[in-house]
């Protein structure tokens, strides 16, 4: 699994620290100006680095977005990544900042899987769908995507957010936006984009015990891999998708243990009915839910069934994909 990792590294300084830094650094030429409060340098972004000025009244802030894929040839490399980074924001800031005066407020891993075609794409995304609210996450909707083509949760006190999109159909929405010619886009048909973001650093500070940006960012880097799955896991159930009565049949056939075949054929009818699989789980009113979906994953399942509505009556298991 090949995974990219987005940085956010962030600042807050007095209006005096501020006005030092900010005024000195930009000359207007380069920048494009979001709001009257913000200000974004793109001089680095071949680098991998974006400077982001925040001239508010109340806060004044400066923002890192990095790149890791733009920053360092080689990002298993990650002591030689750090240094890189570090480097960078010494000279850009002549010296003054470096990269442990920024907290790690947040970070990108970002998976691609091939499909293979559109029409997959989207029977995916209309699959997941059906998913809802998963435990602790709740469905979240962004300006720049389509809600018929993404399938995005945020977490509901953790600070992470899971987004899952076809990748094709949001550049061609970012660039209509902008009005660029979308149909001068590279292919990218059959990719759907999982994207695992730690949006605060209270979700940062839960996979790593280093208090300084580099040592975080050297933690997280090495578990990213391990980071990524243990937010996908808990809202992709491992499995193929059928249909459901093909979805019944495979539990009649395979599953033995009479209880645990009542209780995933319950499963089975509840998840469309209150159209969320944690409303649906708490439904159920069963103390080991853990095992019922470790039934399922055995036999290679979704307890998520395919709607009637649509035309795929099968869809392979996504970790096929995410794993290869």
């Amino acid at each position: 699994m090949n995974l990219n990792q987005i940085l956010e590294l962030s600042m807050v300084l007095d209006n005096e620290h501020f006005q030092k830094v900010f005024p000195r650094l930009y000359k207007g030429e380069g920048y494009i100006v979001e709001s009257r409060e913000e200000y974004i340098d793109q001089s680095l972004s071949s680098k991998g680095i974006t400077v982001i000025y925040r001239d508010s009244q109340y806060k004044k802030k400066i923002r890192l977005i990095v790149n890791t894929y733009l920053l360092a040839d080689d990002v298993s490399d990650i002591d030689r990544l750090t240094r890189k980074l570090d480097k960078r924001i010494t000279e850009y800031f002549n010296g003054k900042y470096r990269i442990d005066d920024f907290t790690l407020s947040g970070i990108n891993f970002i998976a691609d899987m091939d499909v293979g075609t559109r029409a997959n794409a989207m029977a995916y995304l209309k699959v997941f769908q059906r998913i809802g609210r998963v435990k602790g996450f709740s469905p979240i909707s962004y300006e720049c995507f389509d809600d018929n083509v993404s399938f995005c949760l945020s977490g509901n006190s953790n600070g992470i957010e899971f987004l899952l999109y076809d990748l094709e159909k949001a550049f061609m929405r970012q660039l209509k936006s902008a009005n660029a010619d979308w149909k001068k886009l590279k292919p990218i048909k059959g990719i759907l984009r999982a994207e695992v973001r730690l949006m605060k650093p209270k979700a940062v500070r839960a996979y790593t015990d280093a208090d300084d940006a580099s040592g975080q960012i050297a933690d997280l880097l090495k578990g990213s891999r391990n980071i990524f799955l243990d937010t996908f896991i808990q809202i992709i159930p491992f499995g193929d998708f059928y249909k459901k009565d093909k979805a019944v049949e495979i539990i009649r056939k395979e599953v033995a243990d009479s209880i645990m075949r009542r209780r995933m054929l319950r499963l089975l009818v509840l998840i469309p009915e209150k159209k969320s699989l944690h409303l649906a789980q708490k439904s159920m009113n069963c103390r080991n839910m853990e095992k019922i979906m470790d039934a399922f994953a055995k036999i290679s399942l979704s307890p998520v069934t395919i709607s009637k509505r649509h035309d795929v009556k099968y869809l392979e298991c996504l970790y096929t994909f995410l794993l290869n």
